[in-house]
């Protein structure tokens, strides 16, 4: 199938949108967090691990280290075990304790805002400062993860399979106003009817747009998953 002009993305970006938020008009955060600093955290510890795990462990996280002066004054032995329940825990303890102290120590405890600040901490990518600079700082920025990485392409608005480059193409393509909620859109879209090994194309809201399933293979079961009178399916 061949791929659209830049353009006809930008329309289809549009009208992606307007049934988006019909379709979830009350979409939230799934990290919980007080400010740039929780929201920092969460981000580092998401790798890998869902965000319910990482919401279950800040609970308490944020409990016995309130600010970040005191992940900054805590020991790597003592942050390590705070997190033990989390993938990747070992490496993800490392992450919040340099981050912790180059903050307090050249940020005067304030999680920056510019991009290249963020990236300079240990443990943040592109994903994470995104997050970060869109969500708490309201700064235009496009989250991608593997949900929207992957949504986004199925749809016919990526082509591009690294999340920069794939966070390039969004920005060119989506309306500025929708950055910050496209990432959040992608991610509870996986969930309801894109996910990863079972697209629910007969129930997808966005079946009539997405150029998923105009690709010859996905348009034969389709058809004859109508012609059986089936309501969902894995496709």
């Amino acid at each position: 199938m061949a791929r659209l002009s830049l353009q006809a993305k930008k329309e289809l970006a549009l009208n992606l949108i307007s049934v988006l938020e019909q379709t979830y008009p009350n979409l939230e955060m799934t990290l919980n967090y007080r400010d740039a600093w929780e929201l920092l955290v969460g981000g580092i510890l998401g790798a890998q691990t869902t965000d319910e795990q990482v919401n279950r462990v800040t609970a308490t996280l944020f409990v016995d280290y309130p600010t970040v002066y005191d992940f900054a004054a805590a020991s790597l032995k003592e942050i390590t075990e705070a997190i033990r329940t989390v993938g990747l825990y070992r490496n993800k303890a490392k992450f919040l304790s340099g981050s912790a102290k180059i903050i307090v120590e050249k940020h005067d405890g304030i999680v920056p805002q510019s991009r290249e600040e963020l990236l300079a901490l240990p443990g943040v990518g592109p994903k994470v400062a995104s997050l970060v600079r869109g969500d708490y700082y309201q700064i235009p920025a496009v989250v991608v993860d593997t949900h929207c990485g992957r949504i986004s392409r199925l749809l016919g608005l990526a082509d591009k399979t690294d999340p920069r480059s794939i966070e390039l193409e969004l920005m060119k393509v989506l309306p500025e106003m929708a950055w910050i909620k496209w990432g959040h859109f992608m991610v509870t879209h996986g969930r309801e009817y894109c996910k990863a090994r079972c697209r629910n194309c007969l129930a997808c809201p966005l079946s009539d747009l997405c150029q998923y399933p105009k690709r010859k293979t996905v348009q034969k079961e389709l058809i004859a998953a109508r012609q059986q009178n089936q309501e969902s399916g894995c496709f």
